[in-house]
């Protein structure tokens, strides 16, 4: 009790301290700046970032951390002051001058969308030292278009002109609009300069409106007849001699050709193909034109370092005292035989224990190796004209397992293909995928459990796994770090041992209980079809899009038949962990109602079918600090045909087996990393008896409870 009230306490002298003590005499703090329409409503965030002076927005309940944080200082900037005042965020002093020039550059910005004669004024309202303004804003006049007279030149470019005009974007009807003429211009240069005319821009084109008549007129007009065709002259490729790369790639991965038609769609694909090799630090295509009809190109490439590493690592506890840590070590070469290829090497790590109790602890260990080349292996790279080059991939990798039930290696191989469709689409391909598991080490008592539930057998017995692989991935954004809103969807597909089935007739059998399986060198195949979809949407508001609410809602199900009873161990889907479920550790929850296993020591909670939504509010909180809080349902479940294959008592699916849970995390968001925090509590854990499934805060902390350390948002 007494740590509450110290808690409230030194929380009500946070926020209670003074905002305004490091404002200069005489001067306000500007609050908050508020937006008021009459007549037509437009979105206020449509005229906000046109106000010259931005107040420092508050949080939580017009509170800001930061603000607070920065009047700790006594405005020295000396010793602990100039700690305050970097992490804090400083007051905005109000200009009473920005008020008059902010009115302008709404208007100016109105008019820019077609809404004439709009009139905005401001006031100002003073508090103390503080100053809150308030803007009325009156849009103007809209004009529709009546009519569009056409002024062009004649001859091949009117041609032209004339072929395009049914992908023109402003049309009768439209309302007339200084924005949306300006999108047309830049979208009819690109179109001509497609067609050999270099010199052609957006500075050729004029446009009149006449709204004095009953009917508004629109003149559109290209200047200038004298427009001239250009090609492509010498074509030179500079780079460093410090990364060598074979000359003779390079010219095929260069679209541009001496004596070819001007084309900046060839120009553009040229650049986005040197730069998906990522092994030039820049890429600059420059064009000199040497007469009235030819330009030369000079394709500038600078260095970078082929070397590098990347480091990952994930940890967690629970109120039952496991702990968990997963580091991952990655060393790569983008330039290994001096043609593109990358070379990628990695060392992963995860260990489960609870301290003082030896007989409670799990370690797995790993190598991955894979091998990328930046063409189809096979086919010439000068059939591939697009913007996009695929890559080969060959991958490899080993696994040791050491679990107290059992210790077990995993062996893989694949060869397939990734790359893109348009800048949005993305696709990994993998003709051949096999996989080995060999088993060995086998407590007594586990091996008891296997016996006496098949179903169980067949998912951790040795075995062999060939089969093909897909992915399918669409983002509206595809930078690393998307910076506004935007949504995702990536679809996942396994098929396995549906080819080597067509070998049974000549395949031995081997029978454990009542099931016969065929065996491929020794080792029985697995048989099945595994799906996953994932949906994800991110929406950005408030100030400068600086708070985010993301959705993330996926759904796996894998169907065996055939050769196999279950889905191998690694196929099967989990929930808990940092970036599922986070009320739960990786592995603890489900499958359905199903009790956690006895057989295992360290939790290996799986199951064919899984359901999970989660949603998360984003928000700054000052300095490189993010908070967020989040709400999560789901499970996983398992589903077996026949009764008799062993499905455990409770862990068919049921919508009342779902659970959830919800958490605050803390982020450290160094643009280059996100390090973060996250606390989750369960609110309904089907785990628990029939009338005590809805978990009581009181509980929260004592076995309902998990932490986990992560990079990267979780989704």
């Amino acid at each position: 009790m007494k740590r509450i009230v110290l808690l409230v306490i030194s929380l009500f002298a946070v926020i209670s301290c003074s905002t305004t003590k490091l404002i200069p005499e005489g001067d306000y703090r500007l609050v908050s700046n508020k937006v008021a329409f009459e007549g037509e409503k437009l979105p206020a965030g449509e005229v906000t970032p046109y106000i010259r002076q931005q107040a420092k927005k508050g949080l939580i309940f017009g509170w800001s951390p930061g603000l607070s944080i920065y009047n700790w200082s006594d405005g020295s900037g000396q010793g602990i002051n100039k700690f305050w005042e970097t992490v804090g965020s400083a007051p905005t002093v109000f200009d009473s001058t920005s008020v008059q020039s902010s009115c302008s550059n709404i208007v100016n910005h109105l008019e820019s969308l077609g809404y004439y004669g709009s009139l905005v004024t401001g006031s100002v309202r003073y508090n103390g030292r503080k100053a809150w303004v308030n803007y009325l804003v009156t849009p103007g006049k809209r004009y529709p278009i009546d009519e569009i007279v056409y002024q062009v030149p004649g001859g091949e470019f009117g041609e032209a002109f004339q072929a395009d005009s049914v992908n023109m974007s402003v049309h009768v009807g439209d309302y007339l609009s200084e924005k949306s003429l300006e999108a047309e211009t830049v979208r009819g240069a690109g179109v001509f300069r497609n067609l050999g005319y270099y010199d052609f821009n957006k500075k050729h084109y004029s446009f009149e409106a006449d709204t004095l008549t009953e009917k508004t007129i629109l003149y559109y007009r290209i200047k200038d007849d004298s427009f001239q065709k250009y090609h492509i002259g010498n074509v030179n490729i500079i780079h460093p001699a410090g990364i060598p790369f074979r000359e003779s790639l390079l010219r095929k991965f260069n679209t541009i050709e001496p004596g070819a038609l001007y084309n900046e769609q060839m120009i553009n694909a040229t650049y986005a193909r040197l730069s998906a090799l990522k092994v030039f630090n820049s890429v600059s295509v420059e064009m000199t034109p040497t007469d009235s009809a030819t330009v030369d190109c000079d394709i500038r490439l600078s260095g970078l370092d082929q070397l590098g590493f990347k480091v990952n690592m994930e940890a967690s506890t629970n109120a039952s005292g496991l702990l968990g840590f997963s580091p991952q070590l990655n060393l790569f070469h983008k330039n290994l035989f001096h043609g593109g290829e990358w070379l990628d090497l990695g060392f992963t790590g995860k260990w489960q224990w609870i301290p003082n109790n030896p007989d409670v602890s799990s370690a797995e260990l790993g190598v991955t190796g894979s091998l990328s080349f930046p063409r189809l292996l096979g086919l010439s790279l000068r059939r591939m004209r697009g913007e996009n080059i695929p890559r080969t991939e060959i991958k490899g990798s080993f696994n040791y397992h050491n679990r107290p039930e059992y210790r077990r290696i995993l062996t893989s191989m694949s060869f397939g293909y990734t790359g893109q469709i348009g800048r949005n689409y993305f696709y990994q391909v993998y003709p051949l995928q096999v996989s080995t598991v060999k088993l060995f080490s086998v407590s007594v008592n586990f091996l008891d459990m296997l016996n006496a539930y098949p179903y169980l057998w067949d998912t951790f017995e040795d075995q062999i796994d060939a089969g093909v692989g897909a992915m399918i991935y669409h983002t509206t954004d595809s930078n690393v770090v998307p910076k506004t809103s935007y949504h995702y969807e990536r679809f996942s597909l396994d098929v396995s041992g549906n080819l080597i089935s067509l070998l049974n007739p000549i395949l031995p059998t081997e029978t454990f209980e009542t099931i016969t399986q065929h065996l491929l060198f020794g080792l029985p195949y697995k048989q099945y079809i595994r799906a996953e979809l994932n949906l994800g949407r991110v929406f950005r508001f408030g100030w400068n899009d600086s708070q985010a609410l993301a959705m993330h809602v996926v759904g796996g199900f894998g169907l065996v038949y055939g050769n196999s009873v279950a889905l191998p161990f690694e196929k099967q889907f989990y929930c808990g962990g940092a970036s599922s479920m986070r009320g739960w550790q990786a592995r603890t929850l489900g499958p359905g109602f199903a009790l956690m296993s006895d057989y295992f020591k360290i939790p290996s909670q799986t199951g064919n079918v899984k359901l999970e939504a989660d949603i998360e509010y984003r928000f700054p909180l000052f300095w490189k600090l993010e908070g967020a809080l989040f709400a999560e349902t789901g499970n996983i479940w398992e589903y077996a045909p026949k009764a008799e294959d062993g499905q455990r008592n409770g862990a068919q699916f049921s919508i009342q087996s779902l659970a959830a849970d919800w958490g605050v995390g803390i982020r450290v968001n160094l643009d280059f990393i996100l390090i973060r925090v996250d606390a989750g509590f369960r609110i309904h854990d089907p785990a628990r008896e029939a009338g005590d499934r809805w978990v009581r805060p009181r509980d929260w902390f004592h076995g309902s409870s998990a932490i986990h350390f992560g990079v990267g948002y979780p989704f």
